[in-house]
């Protein structure tokens, strides 16, 4: 018999909606959800009408008291991450930490010493490395190392409106005390300050970006080809909504492209052209779920021709398999590859973005 977590939700935006309740009501033989805690009392009232069970919060601090609570998700804003995890592992809670970790190395450093002081688990929420056509297109990679030539990283997408207002009912509240919105905005403005030396834009918007979308991507690159030589170069345009860098990896580089546009798609992928095989792996939007990520491999077939297989393993949800590592890695010590450690190389990856932009 499956040992049940008990889980404290510390956010209940749109993606905890969509994404994280889901998965976890899905996963019930090794989740129960105890708590819920929003600054909104609209939003935390709306989402307890669906668990009824679950005990309503409206600050982190309080919830993290709750002795039904075994481990908590953090999916509060990007500022509040880090002392939200560190309060919560000094209570005795394990953490998954919604991406971004947190927006300074500073913070990432408290996180790991806070993480070896309490020896709580700490999973960060890079969902798209535990897809199962990434990981088998990171065993291919890994065996054309020596080979490869060049290599892309790509993520023009849409507005998320466009995929949530057609597929699901997003509870949304204007209700949250303007002495917690004034708090928010001083903690992200300086961690912003700290991190890039200003809070204005473009420049924050660029890194913004860096921490939300692009963090999934610049982590699945590193696991993919390994940490980067250096920065060749970087640059942004249209205030801070599109930007690339070249990332040099010695004997090839890996080009790097993002951006946000009013199309309604989500063209995200990574590439690996090697001598004679590359590899692709395709992402769709989280946003509906059990969306796979398909991997494709063009191969030399004769010389005067290919072959092409595209595919995936499973239909299982990436946010799943997250899930049911987190509740391996509690109950049985299991493995964490998204680890403290792990994300911290992102922040130094973008650090070096930021001065070359």
């Amino acid at each position: 018999m499956q040992k049940t977590i008990n889980v404290g939700v510390i956010g209940c935006g749109e993606a905890t909606q969509i994404l994280h309740i889901p998965t976890l009501r899905e996963l019930s033989d090794r989740f129960r959800i105890t708590a819920l805690c929003d600054a909104s009392p609209t939003v935390v009232d709306g989402v307890g009408a669906l668990l009824p069970d679950a005990t309503r919060y409206h600050d982190s601090s309080s919830l993290l008291t709750d002795p039904q609570v075994d481990a908590v998700l953090i999916a509060n804003p990007n500022a509040l991450h880090a002392p939200t995890a560190i309060e919560a592992m000094h209570r005795g809670k394990h953490v998954l930490i919604e991406k971004p970790m947190c927006m300074t190395l500073d913070e990432a450093d408290a996180l790991a010493e806070a993480e070896a002081q309490t020896g709580m688990r700490v999973q960060i929420g890079y969902m798209r490395r535990h897809a199962p056509a990434f990981e088998e297109a990171v065993g291919i990679v890994g065996q054309i190392r020596q080979s490869i030539n060049f290599a892309r990283v790509h993520a023009i997408i849409g507005p998320n409106s466009s995929f949530v207002n057609a597929t699901s009912t997003v509870i949304k509240g204007d209700d949250i005390p303007q002495s917690v919105l004034d708090h928010t905005t001083r903690e992200t403005n300086a961690r912003l300050t700290e991190a890039i030396g200003t809070h204005e834009r473009p420049r924050a918007q660029v890194y913004n970006l860096l921490l939300g979308l692009s963090s999934h991507d610049i982590s699945a690159m590193r696991e993919l080809l390994g940490m980067p030589q250096r920065v060749l170069g970087a640059a942004f345009r249209r205030q801070g909504m599109f930007y690339n860098a070249s990332f040099d990896y010695g004997d090839f580089i890996c080009q790097f492209e993002t951006g946000i546009d009013s199309v309604a798609r989500f063209d995200a992928h990574l590439a690996v052209y090697a001598e004679e095989k590359t590899v692709r792996v395709d992402y769709d939007t989280p946003y509906i779920r059990h969306q796979p990520a398909v991997l494709t491999v063009t191969s030399a077939n004769t010389p005067f021709g290919i072959t092409t297989s595209s595919g995936h393993q499973s239909r299982g949800d990436a946010f799943v398999i997250e899930w049911k590592r987190f509740h391996e890695a509690i109950v049985n010590n299991g493995p964490i590859k998204t680890t403290i450690a792990d994300a911290r190389l992102d922040l130094e990856i973008f650090q070096q973005m930021m001065q070359e932009m």
